[in-house]
């Protein structure tokens, strides 16, 4: 495995993950294969420091991040998390995962993605403020609306966005809505966007549950991460007429057999942060998750959730990765062993990113679309990926990972090689 010098992947870490999945497609990309390396090797990586003066007058260090991992086909796109976990690591996979995702749906993108180790529920309204716009301050030197365009990921939303795309504006003299998305309707921001990724989700598992023969009605859901992605994805489960019967968060884990009621759950998130206190259902151990009978299983947390011991314990049909790089890659051959359909992030949760660009696309026409229109375009955007990501796996005879890497790496190889090298 090859790798940036200051960090060495270990097989089981984010960015461990995306090059043994780099190297599974290599043998399907052939006389392309001469610019494998280039998916290997980040384009550019920042390091910043982030000073802030806390509300206590102390001042305090965050390390901040952001990676462009390739920029043959388009301009950075990705999300700025904010995470007390985060590390240069998984900020370049997250990176690279976005150069595939956005080639596998056909955008004019490169993947970037950005971070600060931080719990931001440890900071006060304004601390976050101030550190937004400090950290926005430190890569501005290399985001912009044809260069990189940030958009809301783990802990942040769309309130951040706006602070971002106000520094930024505010640095180069004039707005500029296009430089972030997700952002608020009214700074800019596009109709559907809150629940694209959830509603990618939805649509590529409604098309994996036909070509399985699973009838979505009365199908038994459980989903880990109740945020954005799988709180959207699970209410379209449910309007569909599924059974979501176990919901995790961070505040635990929460069962029913005969399904939660998903209007109630999401009353109780907004109110306490966190399902842990839902009484319409049995609060059982985090780790019982993976060994509740389902038919599907919808991990939209965090990366490496599906180990090789969970894999061999879950019982469901269908998994739908809503999180990035939830599955490693000992995991992937077990549920392939057992012959459990896996539709994975790199397709399955890139309705995000689609609507960021229909939003991108939005503020530079400044025309704005309906809801409707949107949710129309994403849905025959993701159909006609995915169509194109199982004609490719019937006809190599992979799984769906490694021809979305294939559809994928082909798409931004073949860019690569028709720039050429400058000088």
């Amino acid at each position: 495995m090859s790798s940036l010098s200051y960090v060495t992947p270990t097989p089981d870490s984010a960015w461990g993950t995306y090059l043994s999945q780099v190297d599974r497609v290599t043998p399907y990309l052939g006389n392309l294969s001469r610019w494998v390396e280039t998916l290997k090797h980040p384009k550019r990586a920042l390091i910043v420091d982030v000073p802030m003066e806390m509300d206590d007058g102390t001042v305090q260090h965050f390390e901040g991040f952001r990676v462009q991992h390739n920029l043959s086909r388009g301009p950075g796109k990705g999300g700025v998390r904010y995470h007390p976990d985060v590390t240069l690591e998984e900020v370049m996979a997250l990176a690279a995962w976005m150069t595939v995702k956005s080639a596998a749906v056909g955008l004019p993108y490169g993947g970037a993605k950005g971070g600060i180790r931080v719990n931001p529920r440890s900071l006060s309204h304004k601390e976050l403020e101030r550190l937004t716009r400090r950290y926005t301050s430190e890569i501005g030197i290399i985001i912009g609306p044809q260069r990189d365009i940030p958009a809301p990921d783990v802990g942040t939303n769309a309130e951040i966005m706006a602070w971002m795309m106000d520094t930024y504006s505010m640095n180069v003299g004039a707005t500029s809505t296009g430089v972030v998305t997700g952002k608020p309707i009214q700074l800019g921001g596009s109709l559907g966007r809150v629940k694209a990724t959830g509603r990618g989700v939805f649509v590529t598992g409604r098309e994996a549950a036909r070509r399985l023969g699973l009838d979505l009605n009365g199908a038994r859901v459980m989903v880990q991460g109740f945020g954005n992605v799988g709180s959207v994805a699970a209410s379209l489960f449910a309007e569909a007429g599924a059974k979501i019967i176990a919901v995790q968060d961070h505040t635990g884990t929460i069962y029913n057999k005969n399904g939660l009621d998903m209007a109630a759950l999401l009353a109780t998130q907004n109110e306490f942060g966190g399902i842990g206190s839902f009484s319409g259902g049995e609060l059982i151990e985090n780790d019982g998750f993976w060994n509740l009978k389902a038919d599907i299983l919808i991990p939209a947390a965090l990366e490496g959730q599906i180990t090789a011991e969970r894999a061999q314990r879950v019982t469901c049909k269908l998994v739908l990765e809503g999180a990035n790089g939830p599955t490693v890659p000992e995991a992937d051959d077990i549920l392939a062993e057992r012959g459990i359909l896996v539709v994975p992030d790199v397709i399955c949760n890139a309705g995000g990113v689609t609507v960021s660009y229909f939003e991108w696309v939005q503020d530079f026409s400044s025309f704005f679309w309906t809801e409707d229109e949107i949710n129309a375009r994403l849905d025959k955007i993701m159909g006609d990926a995915l169509l194109k990501i199982w004609d490719t796996a019937d006809r190599l005879k992979v799984s769906l990972r490694t021809a979305t890497f294939a559809v994928a790496c082909e798409r931004i190889l073949m860019a690569r090689q028709e720039r050429g090298l400058y000088p």
